[in-house]
């Protein structure tokens, strides 16, 4: 039996003393009579089913007679006990219409399934049964990965693995638009990159044209998914990688190679050309120049010749023996200086020139001494023998030309 059972034997109670329960013919009157503790939890909750009772025109309890007496009991209500479960169910059901948007979702309001409005961060309360309020994540990147083989201009085949990353620009479009929007960006992706593919040869598309088929892509699949009014913004577009297939891969690994091998080759001899053509060209307009600057100078060496040959020409007019004597002398000067003969003055009035042979022009030892030694004595003199001879030929044209100068030499 518990401690607090209402007439029991245990005189235990932890809130009064023993004497609490000596007389009387129930706990509840002495309880109420010491004061000393709490009530009984068995008493309130009596008192709160007769209450309850009451309210629905049961008996108030027993003590008011038999079960079959009349006399005791008021009507029953029969309306009390739906309005008590409709408030308690009208407390649910209002309790049930609050919830949480956190900050990185919008809340996409629908009243019987017709849009309303589109409500923001924070707490908000809608009539549950009747308002269907649907999440939606606008921060949340999301990414999509397809590989699939696809057919080239070239009528080659191709294998592309393209991955896009994405995020919802319009709550009401991604929710409402259309049923399935991760599989319409699937297939949206999908006809777009078979487009731009079809359209491109295979070598491009293995080597330098991934980065424009990437952008050629994301602008065709931005335009499909605007078009499909899905609330997607495209973020980014990536072609992972793009292989010819498997069985002939090795094939075209060795055809790229090749092509790899043909603008190389193609781009040294670029540099090479570009290195020796302006090498050229810088020669020929050198050739060009010395050409024409020679040209001038013949030109100009012409003219000046006319020029001294009238000028000759006027003097010769005036006094004609003298220029003839003068151009004479200019000639032998000229021509006796380029050669290794000796000019002597042999006059009878004039002292005779010494002139050592050994310091000529061509120097000594060499084969045009040869006339110096036999015209040179034994002391380096001239030898008499020649010395006669110059007086006597100068003797015979003294009368002419005395004081003249003569060529001597062999």
């Amino acid at each position: 039996m518990a401690w607090n059972e209402p007439g029991g034997g245990n005189q235990h109670d932890p809130w009064s003393g023993g004497g609490r329960r000596g007389g009387g013919n129930g706990g509840g009157g002495g309880n109420r009579g010491g004061n000393q503790g709490p009530p009984d939890l068995d008493e309130a909750l009596k008192k709160f089913q007769d209450k309850l009772n009451s309210m629905l025109g049961g008996r108030g309890g027993k003590g008011g007679g038999g079960r079959g007496g009349k006399g005791g009991g008021r009507p029953r209500n029969t309306f009390a006990l739906p309005g008590l479960l409709l408030v308690i169910a009208l407390g649910i059901w209002g309790a049930m219409g609050f919830y949480l948007v956190d900050q990185a979702e919008r809340g996409v309001v629908l009243r019987f399934g017709e849009y309303q409005t589109v409500v923001g961060p924070g707490l908000h309360w809608n009539p549950p049964l009747i308002d269907d309020v649907r999440m939606v994540n606008v921060t949340r990147v999301r990414s999509l990965t397809q590989t699939q083989s696809m057919l080239t201009r070239d009528e080659n085949i191709v294998e592309v693995e393209i991955s896009a990353q994405y995020q919802v620009n319009d709550p009401r479009d991604f929710v409402l638009n259309v049923r399935n929007p991760e599989l319409s960006i699937e297939n949206a992706l999908d006809s777009a990159l078979r487009h731009v593919v079809g359209g491109t040869d295979m070598i491009e598309i293995l080597t330098s044209g991934r980065e424009i088929l990437g952008s050629s892509v994301a602008s065709r699949l931005q335009t499909y998914l605007d078009s499909y009014g899905t609330g997607i913004r495209l973020q980014t577009i990536n072609i992972e990688s793009t292989t010819a297939p498997a069985p002939v891969i090795d094939a075209f690994d060795d055809v790229i190679r090749a092509r790899e091998d043909r603008q190389r080759t193609i781009n040294e001899g670029m540099a090479y050309a570009n290195a020796i053509i302006p090498a050229a060209q810088g020669q020929a307009q050198r050739l060009v120049e010395q050409g024409q600057g020679y040209r001038e100078s013949v030109v100009a060496e012409a003219q000046g010749q006319v020029n001294r040959f009238n000028a000759l020409l006027a003097q010769y007019r005036n006094a004609p023996e003298i220029m003839r004597e003068r151009l004479y002398i200019d000639a032998m000067a000229d021509v006796f200086a380029r050669t290794p003969k000796v000019l002597v003055d042999v006059s009878d009035d004039a002292p005779l020139m010494y002139l050592p042979l050994d310091q000529r022009p061509g120097g000594s030892g060499g084969d045009g001494n040869d006339d110096s030694d036999d015209a040179r004595g034994e002391n380096g003199e001239l030898d008499p023998r020649v010395l006669e001879r110059l007086r006597s030929a100068s003797s015979q044209q003294g009368g002419s030309n005395t004081g003249g100068i003569r060529r001597e030499g062999r």
